[in-house]
């Protein structure tokens, strides 16, 4: 097979990458295509991408020899660890976790711990549990993605046109979402916006954001993107432990994460960015971090406002602290979006 270029068609607009390999070439796997990319032999407009990049119409996609074999084929191992009848039990579980459904939006409460997309090592994953819900050969498409450590609402479109909708409204900002998080300590304000640019780096426990700027100077590196959270406190125990609101105003890579330790304040269970400082003893070593809250502009129109519930482990450390989350609270006025 030589070296072939296809040009992105209008449907595939705003498709990941990594999507469109896994329908244009199904038997190819996951880590293989990561390696192609890693050494720039699938680029996209002479460029080197990654996996989520989002194509756009007229871009050209360089797709070298493939060689699809036995080497792409489904390990034995794999195949014994998704047995006959785990599309059932995926549809299954997936209507466990479901928030909101119609006929083009489905959203769910991803728990902690279940990675959104495979890599490597992950066989159970989300994106893979959603083709259980395929209908009419159109699979459902997530719009955003959380952590495989944050729990909480994700939205995702059951149709191409209700997807590329849902996109457009993260890429606008007209999305509102909200977290909560139990950091250690308390922020020196009650309420305060972060500004600081992020960029990724590699480190021997792998990819982790950073603060990219000098905070004294304002210099920012040259990978550096602007991140900017609101947060407000809405209780807090002992000034040992802090009940936290974020809305991202931006959608960095573990944005929240990373503000969160910038300003002295590791979430807690969050080793990675805390390090030590991140843990309290007597409670869940998780990370303590929930998507609560989503706000969006429904394809067909209006809005849809849905709130997941805490997880096992957060809802424990909140009766363990006194935190009341039956408490109504909206500290940045989502009830008047789209009123």
């Amino acid at each position: 097979m030589p070296v072939t270029r296809h040009t992105v068609a209008e449907t595939d607009a705003d498709q990941r990458l990594d999507r469109w390999f896994r329908q244009k070439f199904p038997e190819l796997g996951h880590g293989r295509l990561e390696k192609l990319l890693r050494t720039g032999q699938v680029r996209v407009d002479g460029k080197r991408v990654k996996a989520g990049h989002r194509l756009s119409p007229g871009q050209v996609i360089r797709i070298p020899p493939l060689e699809l074999g036995l080497q792409d084929a489904v390990p034995a191992r794999r195949q014994t660890e998704r047995p006959a009848g785990s599309t059932r039990e995926d549809r299954k579980f997936l209507e466990s976790i479901a928030l909101y459904r119609d006929d083009a939006i489905l959203v769910l409460n991803k728990p902690a711990g279940l990675p959104v997309q495979g890599g490597s090592g992950q066989i159970r994953h989300l994106d893979g549990m959603l083709q259980s819900l395929r209908r009419s050969g159109e699979p459902p498409r997530l719009v955003h993605r959380l952590d495989k450590d944050t729990s909480g609402v994700i939205a995702v479109g059951l149709t191409r046109r209700a997807t590329l909708a849902l996109a457009a409204a993260f890429r606008g900002r007209e999305v509102r979402k909200l977290y909560w998080a139990v950091v250690v300590g308390t922020p020196e304000r009650r309420r305060g916006f972060i500004d600081l640019a992020l960029a990724k780096r590699a480190g021997p426990a792998g990819e982790r954001t950073v603060v990219g700027e000098d905070t004294g100077t304002g210099r920012k590196a040259d990978d550096t993107r602007s991140a900017r959270t609101r947060y407000a406190v809405i209780d807090h125990a002992a000034n040992q432990l802090t009940w936290l609101a974020l809305m991202p105003l931006t959608g960095r890579t573990h944005q929240l994460r990373a503000h969160c330790s910038a300003i002295g304040t590791p979430i807690l269970g969050d080793g990675k960015y805390g390090g030590s400082a991140a843990f309290v003893a007597g409670l869940s070593r998780q990370v303590h971090l929930h998507a609560h809250r989503l706000v969006a502009p429904h394809p067909a129109g209006g809005w849809i406002d849905v709130e997941a519930a805490l997880p096992p482990h957060m809802s424990e450390t909140f009766d363990m602290m006194g935190f009341d989350a039956r408490a109504d609270t909206d500290p940045f006025g989502l009830g008047a979006v789209g009123e």
